[in-house]
């Protein structure tokens, strides 16, 4: 096949807030970047991000990055990389204030500061008061980033693929990448495009849950480009239930509700929230939320005619409030839940939300292919945002923290890329066997005749994910659901197209999104079905207690024969005392 060949400096595939933060920093240095986005950038699924991003700015209550650090350090249940945490929670502050010098129409107070409200597992500072860190641009946070994230890239000449579906890395004998084959999915024709670097920000996998908050675009793509690469993932068994999702729909109420005043309520109309954590109530970590009303339902306190959902009670607040602060939340209510929160509470129990796992990283954002805590980084490859691990989040992440991540580390994976680029200044040669390799894969799909459908296959794929890996989790069933799952993969021979067209052809990227989804859920399954503790958003009945002897380590799975090995947590920080593991208590 005579494959049309484009070349650039760095390639990211990717358009979200890692992905263009990234590319702003190199297109400003002048290097020639390209942007892969299976959807127009401003789809990308940073968009939805609602309640806002975390930076101690102390604008409204005393705050600093010590106590960011170390509610992250606590929310993660003290398994996140404190040497990480540490940069990420000082660099939040500069971060912010370059978003607001790039133009993102943050909520102001009176006095013309950042707005910034309570969310969850934010501590009390000295004054015994909720720190008020999440910086917010009403409760569409996201959306005002993503959309000044990429004005900027059009005025530094950024090159967009939009409508592009990255399908594989290219790589060499050495190990270094060399670019990655793409689909223009308008015209159905592959692209090769040769880098001196690559930047993986494609983002989560929310959908190999039947229920989730994510996009229909978070199928894990850059996760399982590494996982075929022979590259590990890290982490995965660690998958945030969001408590606030739409009941029986996912779409995501964000905690800026409650961080604004809203609380949750079950039949009885009774606070719940107060018996699981006295303390923080309903502004607990979200692990511990999620859990508290799944207990809610399955007691018996669940509301509605199959008592499967308990109440987030808002009207309380006022119009006015709700209209200012929350007015994205208020549509969404109407549309999807058919209640207006003015008036009546929103029904809501737990969706799939946030992989704290992925491609485990440093904190400069290259990627770390051993379990050598001291092993070298795999050259000129990169990853940033939540296809990403740098551990950061360890094994439950924090609301406001997630916006964070990918703005922090894709800027400074898009600084170190600079740098790279300086030592590399040459186009290695371009290894064939990789390219036909890459090209086999996507020509598998033109295979004709009778077969299961992808939409049968990929509806039982997501059924079984979330009947056997949700929000909590036991060991036969687990053992059953990793079985099962490895069936489905073995399937994936036997689904044929309905659709061999080539212009738009929807039907042949979501077959290529389903194999990147079967063989993400499986990292997430094995990994969970092995870890024999609780520990953030792990939770095993069978294990009840977290076990620092046994399991303060980091997973790493590789989908050769679904091999698993583990790493140790990095708890020394860069200029800080590290914070000793306890009892995570809200």
């Amino acid at each position: 096949m005579a494959l049309e060949k484009q070349r650039f400096d760095t390639l990211i595939m990717g358009a979200g807030g890692a992905g263009l933060n990234a590319a702003l920093q190199l297109a400003n240095a002048n290097l020639k970047v390209a942007v892969v986005s299976k959807v127009f950038p401003t789809r990308s699924h940073t968009v939805a991000a609602q309640g806002g991003v975390n930076a101690a700015l102390a604008n409204v209550l005393p705050d600093n990055w010590h106590w960011h650090m170390f509610d992250t350090v606590k929310g993660s249940d003290y398994l996140g990389d404190q040497d990480a945490i540490e940069y990420m929670c000082r660099e939040a502050i500069p971060t912010v204030y370059e978003l607001e010098h790039n133009g993102v129409p943050f909520s102001r107070l009176t006095n013309g500061k950042i707005y910034q409200r309570a969310f969850g597992g934010q501590s009390q500072n000295f004054g015994g008061e909720q720190a008020a860190r999440t910086c917010a641009a009403a409760d569409r946070t996201g959306h005002a980033i993503l959309h000044t994230l990429y004005q900027q890239n059009i005025r530094a000449k950024t090159h967009f693929y939009d409508e592009y579906f990255a399908v594989d890395l290219i790589r060499d004998d050495e190990g270094y990448v060399l670019g990655a084959l793409v689909l223009n999915i308008a015209t159905g024709e592959p692209l090769l495009i040769e880098s001196k670097t690559a930047l993986l920000a494609t983002g989560g996998c929310g959908q190999v849950f039947r229920t989730t908050s994510n996009a229909h675009i978070n199928t894990g793509d850059g996760m399982a480009m590494a996982l075929r690469a022979g590259l590990p993932l890290m982490d995965m068994e660690f998958f945030q239930f969001h408590p606030t999702g739409i009941a029986g729909k996912g779409m995501l109420i964000t905690e800026g509700v409650r961080g604004e005043g809203g609380y949750l309520i079950n039949k009885d109309g009774d606070r719940f929230m107060e018996k699981y954590a006295p303390n923080a109530k309903d502004l607990a970590s979200r692990d511990v939320v999620a859990r508290s009303i799944v207990t809610e339902v399955r007691e018996g306190n669940g509301v509605g005619p199959e008592a499967d959902h308990v109440l987030l009670k808002v009207n309380h607040l006022g119009e006015e409030v709700i209209a200012k602060r929350l007015p994205g939340i208020r549509e969404s209510s109407k549309i999807f839940a058919g209640v207006d929160p003015v008036k009546d509470p929103i029904p809501v129990f737990p969706t799939a939300h946030y992989v704290m796992g992925g491609i485990p990283t440093d904190r400069f954002g290259r990627v770390m292919p051993t379990a050598d805590d001291d092993g070298d980084h795999l050259p000129g490859l990169y990853a940033a945002g939540e296809c990403a691990c740098a551990s950061v989040h360890g094994a439950n992440r924090l609301g406001g923290n997630s916006l964070l991540d990918i703005l922090v580390f894709g800027r400074l994976a898009g600084h170190n890329i600079i740098e790279y680029v300086k030592d590399n200044t040459a186009h290695r040669p371009l290894d064939e066997a990789s390219v036909e390799k890459a090209v086999s894969r996507l020509q598998r799909w033109d295979a004709k005749g009778d077969g299961i459908t992808v939409s049968q296959l990929r509806n039982e794929f997501r059924k079984t994910m979330e009947d056997h890996a949700g929000v909590f989790r036991v060991e036969d069933m687990m053992a059953d659901g990793v079985e099962k799952v490895k069936r489905l993969r073995e399937k994936l021979s036997e689904v044929r197209l309905t659709d061999h067209s080539s212009t738009f052809n929807t039907n042949r990227t979501e077959a290529l999104e389903l194999e990147n989804l079967i063989d993400v859920g499986l990292s997430i399954a094995v990994s969970a079905l092995h870890r024999k503790e609780s520990r953030g958003a792990h939770s095993r009945p069978d294990y009840p207690k977290r076990d620092d002897v046994d399991w303060m380590k980091h997973t790493l799975y590789w989908k050769e024969n679904d091999r698993l090995d583990y790493k140790g947590v990095r708890a020394q920080p860069l200029t800080v005392e590290s914070f000793p593991p306890k009892e995570r208590v809200y």
